[in-house]
């Protein structure tokens, strides 16, 4: 495994980074924080969830983005990202799939 602190200017597949789309940010945060409104409090969305609802037809280029939206709640305690049940930070460049719930107290 590469252990090399990832390229600022690049996307973990290599991409160059663009410039942050502030909208598309804030309506990828806000379709996770309405998707998670509408479930249990115990429940879990995938960001594609968020993806599918700010853009049905082109929800896959915007993984990324919704990844990154995710990120940033987390960062922010809004949420938390898990994968296989455990909380993850996103900032380490964790890859594969990923859940979004509400923050949920230890123990």
């Amino acid at each position: 495994m590469d252990d090399d602190p990832p390229d600022p200017d690049h996307q973990l597949d290599g991409a160059p980074r663009q410039e942050p789309d502030r909208d598309l940010d804030a309506r990828l945060e806000r379709a996770i924080g309405d998707l998670l409104d509408r479930r249990r409090a115990d429940a879990s969305i995938c960001p594609s969830e968020a993806a599918r609802l700010v853009d049905p037809d082109g929800w896959r280029t915007l993984m990324p983005a919704a990844r990154a939206a995710a990120g940033r709640l987390a960062s922010a305690g809004r949420v938390q990202v898990t994968q296989r049940g455990e909380v993850v930070d996103l900032a380490t460049g964790v890859r594969g799939p990923v859940r979004v719930r509400r923050p949920r107290s230890p123990g």
